[in-house]
């Protein structure tokens, strides 16, 4: 029997609308862009050829419209992978979910979702105002430990080398490592992107491996993790959503994949004096990735 799920499991707005993100079944893309900043919304949402709705509620703000007889959705995620789990979560509510019998849809649908967002470079050779493509991603949130079934989505010896060779702290929650989409990192790569391991931090201070007035438990550990390899892979960058993205991608049934511009490199103590442009590039370039083909 499909289980009924509960009013306060799923809250649904008096208007019909999904709880946070504010928004109705039908009401978004196959084709979904998240970004961070909701400032960057209406970037995304500025190479569109018409625009079909917007909506807006908190730091969730999301235009859905077409590009080049396509339809696109581009969602502002906010901060931090607590936001990715609303949101990831709400998305596939809205798409495989039954609003009026509370069940699940018995056919399931599958969306592309694509995060633009900025980051710090962990090894000197990416530089600033350079875009990484995110191959496979480390959460240092713990967040997709919370959920059953998550060691059929991860990349277990990846896992257990990491936790080996940096002497992971076990105060620290346990790091998980995901694959992203081999479908949409093979549509992003014709655009010669960097590719690289991103870590997910849950803060951008201490987690990430910055002093200001606070010293960290282990100091060494951007070095530590700079000179880190698996198999071919090493880790790039550090941002902050990304593993949440892939994660609950894999268990939900969804092909996600993030593309960051470089915007620090912490190695080499630099900052970009305009990222802007960059940005603005790369969004047209997954658009046109994206397309149908």
């Amino acid at each position: 029997m499909n289980r009924r799920i509960e009013e306060s499991e799923l809250i649904i707005n008096n208007d019909g609308s999904i709880f946070h993100l504010h928004l109705k079944p039908g009401e978004i893309a196959d084709n979904i862009i998240l970004v961070g900043d909701p400032g960057r919304v209406e970037v995304v949402a500025s190479f569109f050829d018409s625009i079909e709705l917007k909506r807006s509620n908190r730091e969730f703000v999301s235009v859905t419209g077409q590009y080049k007889n396509q339809r696109i959705t581009v969602v502002a995620t906010g901060i931090g992978t607590d936001n990715i789990d609303i949101v990831l979560n709400e998305l596939d509510a809205l798409v495989n979910i039954d609003f009026e019998s509370r069940t699940v849809k018995k056919e399931l649908k599958s969306l592309n979702l694509v995060r633009i967002g900025t980051s710090g470079s962990l090894q000197k050779d990416l530089p600033v105002d350079s875009c990484l493509l995110s191959e496979k991603a480390i959460g240092f949130d713990g967040l997709l430990n919370f959920y059953a079934n998550r060691n059929e989505v991860v990349d277990l010896d990846f896992e257990r080398d990491f936790k080996d060779k940096l002497d992971w702290n076990p105060l620290l929650t346990s790091p998980y490592v995901v694959d992203a989409s081999d479908e949409l990192v093979k549509k992003l790569s014709e655009n010669n992107f960097n590719a690289g391991v991103t870590v997910s931090a849950p803060g951008f201070y201490g987690p990430q491996g910055r002093v200001v007035r606070l010293n960290i438990a282990d100091m060494d550990i951007n070095e530590k993790i700079s000179k880190f390899s698996h198999r071919q892979f090493r880790i790039t960058n550090y941002e902050m959503e990304c593993s949440a993205i892939y994660g609950l991608a894999k268990l939900l049934g969804h092909k996600a994949v993030t593309v960051c511009a470089i915007i620090a490199n912490r190695k080499a103590g630099e900052y970009s004096k305009d990222y802007k442009p960059v940005i603005k590039d790369t969004i047209e370039k997954v658009l046109n990735s994206l397309l149908t083909k």
